[in-house]
């Protein structure tokens, strides 16, 4: 089975935590590493910053991605890198 059949054929996921991994999927580089913001995502995606942040929190329970929070060297965050896995 594909990776993306495989996605949408998961009856575990939400339509917007689907949405979310795809949207990871094809931004992310060789390594499977994505760092776009939640804005960002909201933005393009045309969802709140709130279902960003659900589907996130979903796909890290159904084990789809992993989470590095990143931080500045002012200790302030920035945007976080997700795994895909």
């Amino acid at each position: 089975m594909s990776y993306f059949n495989e996605i949408y054929g998961d009856p575990e996921l939400s339509s917007k935590a689907k949405m979310v991994l795809l949207y990871l999927h094809d931004r992310a580089n060789q390594k499977g590493e994505s760092w776009y913001a939640i804005n960002t995502m909201a933005r393009e995606l045309s969802l709140s910053r709130s279902s960003i942040k659900r589907a996130l929190a979903e796909l890290v329970r159904q084990k789809r991605i992993n989470v590095q929070h990143r931080f500045r060297n002012n200790g302030s965050c920035t945007s976080n890198t997700y795994y895909l896995i």
